[in-house]
């Protein structure tokens, strides 16, 4: 499954809001340099659906807000 997803690094609050079926918003606290925002919402997306880390991974979008993941069930 693919989902697309508005990055909001640097947050104070950590959470995924579900905009439509396959549409989300990621805060995460991590600032989006050398790629701990993206680790950071890849943990935050396994543990919102309940998946292993490895099941999910950015497909593209590593440097843009805006990615599409992938999402092994």
């Amino acid at each position: 499954m693919k989902i697309y997803i508005k990055a909001k690094p640097g947050s104070k609050n950590v959470k995924v809001e579900k905009v439509s079926d396959n549409i989300f918003s990621v805060w995460v606290k991590e600032p989006a340099e050398k790629g701990k925002a993206n680790t950071a919402i890849l943990k935050v997306l396994a543990e919102y659906f309940r998946i292993p880390l490895s099941s999910v991974r950015i497909v593209s979008g590593h440097a843009s807000k805006i990615k599409i993941i992938e999402i092994y069930e």
